[in-house]
């Protein structure tokens, strides 16, 4: 098995370089990014409780207050737990199973009008790429940049 910090291709071990010189870094601003959505989902969820409410209710989901509540909750407990990288192992995984059941309840595409396909289809492709994400924050862990990090020192 080859190195992360090693390529295939003599040209292209620059990148490798800048790769193993800012590691924890760009895993910072991974788990930011990841955590930043899921905020933002959530932050927006719970600011517009009757509007998830209404959605949760039109995907069938009962009772659809207390999921909505759950949702709001839990997307801004997991994003804040991976951009501080809290327990980031933990959080990436139930994130991960998060989104996954997310996208098996709310964006089957094929299951919607013609109109609304297309945006459907889009959110499930940016689920998967999230899913594949947590993948690798589970892989790689939070980094030197995390509370998991300070209290490892302890």
């Amino acid at each position: 098995m080859a190195s992360s910090t090693s390529t295939s291709h003599p040209s292209l071990s620059h990148t490798d370089k800048i790769a193993a010189t800012w590691t924890d870094f760009l895993l910072l601003v991974g788990r930011v990014f990841l955590g930043w959505l899921l905020l933002a989902s959530g932050y927006g969820k719970l600011t517009g409780i009757a509007g998830t409410t209404a959605y949760f209710t039109s995907l069938g989901m009962s009772p659809p207050e207390f999921w909505a509540w759950f949702a709001a909750i839990a997307e801004i407990v997991l994003g804040a737990a991976l951009i501080l990288g809290i327990a980031t192992r933990y959080a990436a995984l139930a994130t991960f199973v998060w989104v996954l059941v997310a996208t098996a309840i709310a964006h089957r595409y094929w299951t919607y009008p013609a109109a609304q396909q297309a945006g459907q289809y889009n959110n499930w492709l940016k689920n998967i790429a999230i899913m594949g994400g947590t993948l690798y924050v589970f892989v790689t862990g939070a980094g030197r940049y995390s509370v998991d990090a300070m209290l490892a020192k302890r």
